[in-house]
């Protein structure tokens, strides 16, 4: 079934979280900048819902608390501590941050409050050893500008501790959660609901990325700034999707959902042409395991060597034909109840409209009809769970509550964006009864002067930042944003100011043996990593202080320009480990001139009847059989000179013979 987006009336909420370069944590002195995966020492917590002023429970907290397991939090000294631990109260809060989230409401004409109080957000999936995450409101309204599409309003401005680092959730007794991000400050803007087509609405995220970059008060890289889109069809329920983290898994997960959320609809629709009575969903519950102990299914097999396994049946009156339904193309109940049902640590389940299927018999279908009282020909369907009879029982109730929300459509819910664009169910959507006072910190109050003083160092806007950019580096417009946007920009700024060249206009003063061009570094940190990285090859091996390195060394004329993309390769296939580790390995010891124009000699004299019946097309097939034996140990520019020159001094001495 096709659908015309046009036609959805699609509205998109943004909620940016953004880390800020600060060198402690918000409520801590511990390091901000993250450790290197090891760790000194470890503790077990078990997390439980509590009720807020109001005496209710959280939805969301009531769901986590029913699938929560124990977490193993691992600390590293220096990078957290018993703040973070909730062994200790919460120290001040960073002023640093403070003042760059009020720059920000400042940038967004947003409005800073009189006084800010520190609230807990209830959250017990393990993420925050606490149970609850610390924001603080900064400002409402304002607006940002995005060019060639209109203004979009702001709703608020927040200033809160990033969560935990998921490390496994592999472990069969806890999930495995490192401490050292916990508590590095984020801000979060919410922005009002917008319509417009993928690119104009990307582009809003693009453009306030792009604000808070401008600051140089954030980190970059990947995981440093989190988008959660606010998505709903029609006027419809508000879905969540958490968790994007780049502008091209927006687009996939701004088409799935919406795609996702008209099948939906599409689904509901077919609820209410069979006339299904909520009372008729799961109306009956069944043990079958007694029927599996033959099976010779390998799924089943497995299931049952769980410890303490049960394997039960739920009838779902009227649903022939309907939990396989799919409207849409990989849209359907099945494939929905399957991810509800992960959730709660099982592998999936099983369901009629499937079914002969995964080594399940007729037989053993017939005998689980005759079990839920299922009559030849009928129109009803059932679906099969097994496990872990603890984790069983606790998932049959939210599971029929589920099956019944399809029968109103779109269900407003928290959603998690996987790599490919996809989403898949997370929890249900939390209510106001997860916020609540933090009581171990005071109100602050806002210091007019202050906010005076932060009005001059407001990040200028998008336009007049690259034109500052092509004047001061010498860059053309496409790679002034190329370099901005990526993950290195400061990076790029650190190498051109130690090897400065002739067309820029920094007045820093190296030892460098060779200028670099702000053009060549900028190509190299975003084309030829880009480039690589479309190879299925892993950026992320390369660190920013390999980066450093290989430059520095080309600076120092110790490697070749064409070595520098030679290294990259080396190191993102993950075939080296280091920068001299990859020099070695390619043999890129750069060659000094007398060694360089001796082996040009050879190979110019070599190839001397070819230049006699070519003559100055006999140019590229030098610079060929050249840069296949010096790639990487001598520039290409310098060998390409010195070839220019040979031949044009061959071809005159041979037009006079």
């Amino acid at each position: 079934m096709s659908f015309d987006l046009d036609k959805l009336n699609v509205k998109v909420g943004f909620e940016i979280h953004q880390q800020l370069n600060t060198p402690t944590k918000l409520f801590c002195s511990c390091d901000s900048k993250g450790s290197d995966d090891s760790y000194d020492f470890s503790f077990i917590r078990v997390l439980r819902p509590t009720k807020s002023e109001l005496g209710d429970f959280d939805r969301a907290a009531l769901f986590e608390h029913a699938k929560m397991s124990s977490i193993k939090y691992y600390s590293k000294i220096g990078y957290s501590c018993l703040v973070e631990a909730d062994e200790e109260p919460p120290h001040d809060v960073n002023k640093d941050a403070l003042e760059t989230a009020s720059l920000f409401s400042l940038a967004l004409k947003s409005n800073i409050v009189d006084e800010i109080h520190v609230m807990r957000k209830l959250v017990i999936d393990g993420s925050n050893v606490s149970g609850f995450q610390r924001t603080m409101l900064i400002s409402t309204g304002g607006y940002l500008e995005v060019e060639n599409f209109r203004k979009v309003g702001v709703q608020s401005i927040c200033l809160e501790e990033d969560a935990a680092k998921l490390i496994s959730t592999t472990n069969p007794k806890f999930k495995e959660y490192g401490l050292d991000r916990l508590g590095i400050p984020l801000v979060e803007i919410a922005l009002e609901p917008i319509s417009g087509t993928p690119t104009e609405i990307v582009n809003v995220a693009l453009t306030l990325g792009r604000l808070l970059r401008s600051s140089k008060r954030v980190t970059r890289g990947i995981g440093s700034i989190r988008q959660d889109v606010n998505i709903s069809v029609n006027g419809g329920q508000v879905v969540e999707v958490k968790g994007v983290q780049q502008l091209s898994q927006l687009v996939k997960v701004l088409d799935y959902e919406t795609k996702r959320q008209f099948g939906m609809i599409k689904i509901a629709e077919e609820f209410s042409s069979r006339n299904i009575e909520d009372s008729l969903i799961g109306d009956k519950i069944v043990d079958v395991t007694s029927l599996f102990n033959n099976s010779s299914s390998n799924v089943i097999k497995k299931i049952l060597k769980t410890p303490d396994p049960v394997i039960k049946c739920i009838r779902l009156k009227k649903f022939a034909g309907l939990v396989g339904y799919e409207p849409v193309k990989d849209i359907r109940i099945g494939k929905e109840l399957g991810e509800f049902v992960r959730f709660f640590g099982l592998g999936g389940l099983f369901h009629s409209d499937e079914l002969p299927n995964y080594g399940i018999t007729n037989s053993e279908i017939e005998n689980i009809k005759k079990s839920l009282d299922i009559v030849q020909d009928s129109d009803d369907a059932f679906i099969i769970i097994g496990g872990n009879r603890n984790k069983i029982d606790n998932l049959i109730d939210p599971l029929i509550k589920r099956i019944i929300q399809f029968k109103y459509g779109v269900v407003a819910e928290t959603r998690s964006a996987t790599l490919d664009g996809t989403t898949i169910f997370s929890r249900p959507r939390p209510g106001s009864s997860r916020m609540y006072p933090e009581t171990d910190i005071m109100p602050i109050p806002i210091d007019p002067e202050l906010i005076d003083k932060l009005k001059d160092k407001i990040p200028l806007p998008w336009n007049e930042l690259i034109k500052r950019i092509m004047k001061k580096y010498g860059l053309n417009m496409k790679l002034s944003e190329q370099i901005f946007d990526s993950d290195y920009y400061e990076l790029f700024e650190t190498i051109v100011q130690a090897n400065p060249s002739s067309s820029s206009s920094s007045s820093s003063s190296s030892s460098s043996m060779f200028s670099l061009s702000p053009t060549f570094v900028a190509s190299k940190l975003t084309e030829d990593i880009v480039s690589l990285s479309r190879n299925n090859l892993d950026k992320n091996l390369l660190t920013d202080e390999m980066i450093l390195e290989i430059f520095d060394r080309l600076g120092k004329g110790l490697v070749a320009k064409e070595s520098v993309i030679l290294i990259f390769e080396k190191i993102m296939k993950g075939e080296s480990i280091s920068v001299q580790e990859a020099i070695d390995s390619l043999n890129l010891t750069k060659m000094d001139e007398t060694e360089l124009y001796s082996l040009l000699d050879k190979i110019f004299n070599d190839n001397l009847n070819i230049i006699r019946e070519r003559g100055v097309n006999s140019m590229g097939i030098l610079m060929g059989k050249s840069m296949s034996v010096l790639r990487g140990k001598a520039d290409g520019s310098k060998i390409n000179n010195y070839l220019k020159c040979k031949l044009e001094a061959f071809l005159k001495n041979e037009s006079t013979k």
